[in-house]
């Protein structure tokens, strides 16, 4: 009896304790509760003071101000701060640069499901849509990215001035000052679409948008900058260009060597007060063609002519100076890995600049890196993004459009289950980056300057896109990498190393930046108590902490608490209203791994305290877990507003399961790498009690999702409603449209092509070729005229999309490839195989395989098994006949006594001549251009009439070039009539998302 009240009086107090943190009690509140209940408990037994007793005793010193100070507060403050390393200005203006938004919910641990289902879903308005359907469009349909990159090295003349004109240069530019003014999600649009047919277009027009000074003269410019430099920056009369990095500062920007001294100098033939500028940059984009230039540099006032002695120097401010000015270099050009956009340097020795092209003033002086970090974060948080999005979706589009088309082994590559690991990741991966895209941007358009956001968005969009093309890359094969015009995804392969490095290296992105200044900027006491840790006046910074620190405990305790009970008790379900039966599981989730986030990071910033900053591995880990939290519930979101179809709710499953199992991963990393590892241990215990609980995708789920990636319109609307993010075309000259053309031509006459294929592997077709075997299904009545020539016509686009470029042998110029599979070609790749077989057999008294399967038809009719042998002993006979006389082979063109049958081959005199005049041969031409029967113009006329004649002239054993007397003119009705019959390959549904139906 005595033992069961103990272990009551125990149970009651560790309740207690759990219920003080899962409420959040206040310190004093918490306190009063946790004696009153130790008093309670010990009534019901005394031995439960065991555990009661050091409660009340540090309760008591928690309510007692100066006992806790002396024994808590004052220790903890002088280990802290003898334990955080010294911050430099530049440092702490990076860390306190920029806002937070959704980011910080699931930083905190306890997401705000209301606040989540208020944010307004991204949509275009009216004016956007418009532009992006026509000016957009326009501009699309004048790039050639191959021309672009082998032989103008730059846009073309025209594209530019398109460019220019159309304000695609001042798309974030007010209207008042002539800019478009357009929301971060429509900038984001256009970037994506630009990109999906010219990433050198996309980077050009990119740049004036983000990284260019226009954000930076609309924030911080005075009237008479903005005035001056904005009207131009929008109509394109100013080309900008920003100047921050160098050859001794790449990611660490701050250290930039680049200085600017105050002194007196002449200006305009006026002396003035002003700057004496010193720079060398590089890696600049724009830098060759641009007007204005925006400098990043280190202001110093040694004499005090700004009138305050104490302060000498200024920090990192940033100015804007006319591209002509005197003493400015630019021009030199870099070739960032073979991309062609404008990038360059930008040199300047002892160059004047009066004080009043400091961007906003001399008021300004200083406050550059700030206005950097806070600007330009907002850009990386769209140009790059949009571009790895592009890059991603042209590669689903491209890639699952191949993989339905390319067949080997007698179907599709993209049936093949290797090939699905690949293509499930491209199509989940995808999904992912669109989801991704609209969330960030949703935040962007409601204002602020989130800079952990755009860090993530950078790092994972540029690394997701890495992977989707390298699994593109893997899936395409030889077709990707042989380059040339026609090649869909070696150019975007080879740009992946310009997004990875710009706008921050993706590697310090990850290990500094997202959970270092996710840190200061979403933690709610974080940034604070570092700030007292490092003031000067320690009596009343000692005094403010003591207060800041027990909230923190307090904030801790109770993630903990969260994190526990959802380890043991399922945790809290609390979901956006929305939520359906597909998506609560996963909101149940992302509560659980959120508090379990909080808890893991208040134990390494408490532990590791400035260590943290050096363990980059482990804040590498923690970001993975911080990023993947906000991908999933951008997953969630654009599922909400998405069709809800089947097709799609596979990609968000294989996507979310993903991102769960990353968060799963990284915090398995973290505890096993964690220094201390009893916390690590304790900490892993509370947050994954039972060990692993997520999986990766399995293999029938990526199975069903590489499927699905094959298909199109109802069957899988996300890839239709990829059509409309991007410039899509179905132009069979065309280095995407050539591919989706033969895509689209196969979905038309799928059913038809799948039944006549396995015909054909089955071996029911006589003939060599292709052409051979439709001949003889449409003379047979397995297929109508009608599907022959779909056929046909499929066979020739299906052939001439797999084709890759060749070129002369410097390698200056691609040629021409000739499609022997087309309506007009088809003919001469018909052969007198059925003939020569026709005649071996009958010469051996062997039954034709054709018609043995037609007496095997009759017989089972008739239901006489005795038949059925005999016609089975005829087959086999047969083939027996084709092994000895070399037909299992039959392009060896043997007949049946060895002699090899030339004449058949050889349509003409010339050629027999041509054959056997070396020294007038042309090995180079010959390999270079395909060879095909020197045939008289006029046999280039009705492909069925002709494929006909030709194979009811090899069973009639007639006279095949009777075929040239069809008559030519019928020959080109009967053509017109094909194109007007032919299916349109070039329609697809409406792939819009529900919401946005009406900006279409």
């Amino acid at each position: 009896m005595a033992i069961g009240l103990f272990v009551l009086a125990v149970l009651i107090q560790l309740a207690m304790i759990l219920a003080i943190f899962l409420l959040s009690l206040s310190r004093v509140t918490g306190s009063i509760v946790a004696i009153v209940t130790v008093i309670v408990t010990a009534f019901i037994s005394p031995w439960s003071l065991i555990l009661g007793a050091p409660i009340a005793l540090l309760c008591l010193v928690l309510l007692v101000t100066p006992i806790r100070k002396a024994l808590i507060t004052k220790p903890v403050y002088k280990t802290l701060a003898g334990a955080m390393p010294s911050m430099s200005d530049t440092e702490r203006e990076a860390l306190d640069a920029g806002t937070s938004w959704w980011e910080k919910e699931l930083f905190m641990g306890a997401p705000n499901w209301d606040t989540f289902a208020q944010y307004p879903y991204p949509t275009l308005s009216e004016r956007e849509q418009s532009f992006i359907d026509n000016e957009v469009e326009t501009l699309c349909a004048m790039l050639d990215e191959w021309q672009i990159t082998t032989e103008y090295k730059d846009l073309s003349p025209q594209a530019w001035q398109f460019i220019k004109d159309n304000g695609f240069l001042g798309l974030i530019i007010p209207e008042e000052y002539g800019g478009l003014d357009f929301t971060s999600y429509a900038q984001s649009r256009v970037m994506s679409k630009i990109a999906s047919r010219s990433p050198t277009a996309a980077v050009s027009c990119m740049v004036p948008n983000s990284l260019g000074p226009g954000e930076l003269l609309m924030h911080y410019g005075t009237d008479e900058q903005k005035q001056r430099w904005l009207p131009g920056l929008a109509n394109g009369t100013e080309i900008p260009c920003f100047g921050l990095t160098g050859p001794e500062a790449g990611s660490d920007a701050g250290a930039i060597p680049d200085t600017g001294v105050v002194c007196y100098g002449t200006h305009d033939g006026e002396q003035v007060l002003g700057l004496r500028m010193n720079f060398s940059k590089r890696w600049i984009t724009l830098a060759p063609i641009a007007t204005v230039v925006g400098l990043a540099f280190k202001m110093h006032d040694p004499e005090a002519l700004l009138g305050d002695p104490n302060k000498t120097d200024y920090g990192i401010t940033c100015a804007l100076v006319p591209a002509d000015h005197e003493g400015v270099v630019i021009g030199p050009r870099h070739y960032p890995s073979g991309s062609p956009f404008m990038n360059g340097t930008v040199d300047g020795n002892d160059v004047f600049i009066p004080l009043d092209y400091i961007i906003g003033g001399v008021e300004n002086a200083g406050r550059g890196w700030r206005m950097l970090m806070e600007c330009l974060g907002v850009g990386r948080g769209i140009s790059l993004p949009a571009l790895s999005t592009s890059a991603s979706e042209m590669s689903y589009l491209s890639v699952g459009a191949f993989a339905k088309v390319r067949e080997q082994f007698k179907i599709s590559v993209g049936k093949f289950e290797g090939v699905q690991d690949a293509t499930s990741r491209i199509a989940s991966q995808t999904y992912m980056l669109e989801a991704f895209r609209h969330l960030v941007t949703c935040g962007l358009n409601q204002g602020g300057t989130p800079s952990v956001m755009t860090a993530m968005a950078k790092y994972y969009a540029t690394e997701t896109m890495r992977s989707v093309v390298n699994d593109g890359m893997d899936v395409v094969g030889g077709r990707a990498i042989q380059m040339g015009p026609r090649n869909f995804l070696a150019i975007p392969y080879q740009a992946i190393p310009v997004s990875i490095t710009v706008e921050g290296a993706n590697i310090l992105t990850r290990s500094l930046m997202i959970f270092g200044q996710g840190a200061m900027r979403c933690h709610p006491y974080l940034f604070d108590e570092l700030q007292l840790l490092q003031s000067e006046d320690k009596q009343s910074a000692l005094k403010e902490f003591d207060g800041l620190f027990f909230k923190h405990l307090g904030y801790t305790f109770n993630r903990g608490a969260r994190a526990f009970v959802a380890g043991y008790l399922s945790g809290s379900g609390k979901a956006p209203s929305f939520a359906d039966k597909f998506t609560r599981p996963y909101y149940k989730h992302i509560n659980r791994l959120s508090a379990s986030f909080a808890l893991t990071a208040d134990m390494a910033l408490g532990l590791l305290a400035g260590d943290l900053k050096r363990k980059e591995m482990l804040s590498g880990r923690l970001a993975d877990i911080h990023a993947h939290l906000f991908i999933a519930t951008a997953i969630l979101q654009f599922y909400e507003h998405g069709s809800k179809s089947e097709a799609e709710r596979l990609h968000a499953e294989v996507a979310l399961q993903n991102s769960l199992y990353t968060i799963q991963e990284a915090f398995e990393s973290f505890f096993e790498n964690f220094p201390n590892r009893m916390a690590a241990a304790l900490v892993g215990f509370v947050t994954f009690p039972s060990g692993r609980i997520f999986t990766p995708p399995s293999d029938a789920l990526k199975t069903k999702l590489g499927d699905t990636f094959m298909d199109d319109f109802e069957s899988n609307p996300f890839r239709d409603y990829l059509k409309t993010m991007v410039y899509y075309n179905t132009e069979s000259d065309d280095v995407t449209g050539r591919m989706e053309n033969a895509y689209q031509a196969l979905l038309s006459i799928e059913p038809l092509w799948q039944k006549f294929k396995k015909a054909e592997h089955s071996g029911e077709f006589e003939g060599l070729t292709f052409e051979d075997h439709v001949v003889h299904a449409s003379q047979s009545g397995e297929i109508s005229e009608a599907e022959a020539e779909q056929l046909i016509n499929y066979n020739g686009l299906r052939f001439d999309s797999l084709l890759t470029d060749v070129f002369d042998e410097h390698l200056l110029e691609a040629q021409e490839r000739y499609n022997p599979h087309t309506l007009e070609n088809a003919v001469n790749q018909l052969t007198d195989y059925a003939q020569l077989k026709s005649e071996v057999q009958a010469a051996h008294s062997v039954e034709s395989t054709t018609q043995a399967n037609d007496a095997t038809d009759n017989n089972h009719s008739e239901g006489t098994a005795q038949s059925h042998d005999a016609s089975t002993d005829n087959i086999e006979a047969a083939a027996h006949t084709h092994e000895s006389t070399g037909d299992a082979n039959p392009n060896h063109g043997y007949e049946s006594d060895g002699d090899i049958e030339m004449t058949r081959e050889q349509d003409s005199l010339d050629e027999r001549q041509a054959q056997t005049d070396f020294s007038d041969a042309n090995p180079d031409k010959e390999a270079l251009d395909h060879r095909h029967r020197d045939v008289d113009s006029t046999r280039y006329r009705d492909a069925e009439s002709i494929l006909n004649a030709r194979m009811s002239s090899n069973h009639s054993r007639g006279d095949v070039e009777s075929t040239n007397n069809i008559d030519s003119s019928d020959a080109n009705d009967h053509h017109d009539a094909v194109e007007r019959q032919t299916p349109d390959t070039t329609h697809w549904q409406d792939g819009l998302r529900r919401d946005e139906s009406d900006n279409a």
